[in-house]
């Protein structure tokens, strides 16, 4: 499966952006998704995932009432909502996907298989 994410910008803190990702195939609602985010210097960290049916959700503290994720397996896309950014939410944000779908640990990178290309999301104070 390809990944394309967008729908990453420039925003004020407080603001909010929507990211979206974008895969190709027919078997989109076989993989569980989720997004990833790198700021320079820093590893890349864990900030949602959803199950294959959208039922299921995880989050990483830091973004725990402020983001949200969804999908539209019809449409072949997931989501995140950001709201109330912080300049610490600076960071090119992938999103990937799991062959695995509903199994093993979301939160852990080495669990997808693919990886889109990221986007940029820059949160300004």
């Amino acid at each position: 499966v390809q990944l394309q994410a967008y729908g990453g910008g420039l925003v004020q803190a407080g603001g909010s952006l929507r990211l979206s990702c974008a895969a190709s195939g027919r078997t989109f609602s076989r993989y569980g998704m989720g997004w990833f985010r790198q700021a320079p210097g820093k590893e890349r960290e864990f900030v949602s995932a959803i199950s294959r049916r959208g039922g299921i959700t995880y989050y990483a503290d830091s973004v725990k009432g402020r983001f949200t994720i969804s999908r539209d397996n019809a449409k072949n896309t997931v989501y995140l909502q950001m709201n109330s950014l912080k300049p610490e939410d600076t960071a090119v944000y992938y999103c990937a996907a799991d062959e695995e779908g509903d199994y093993g640990n979301p939160r852990q990178g080495y669990e997808y298989d693919y990886w889109g290309q990221g986007t940029q999301v820059t949160v300004s104070s």
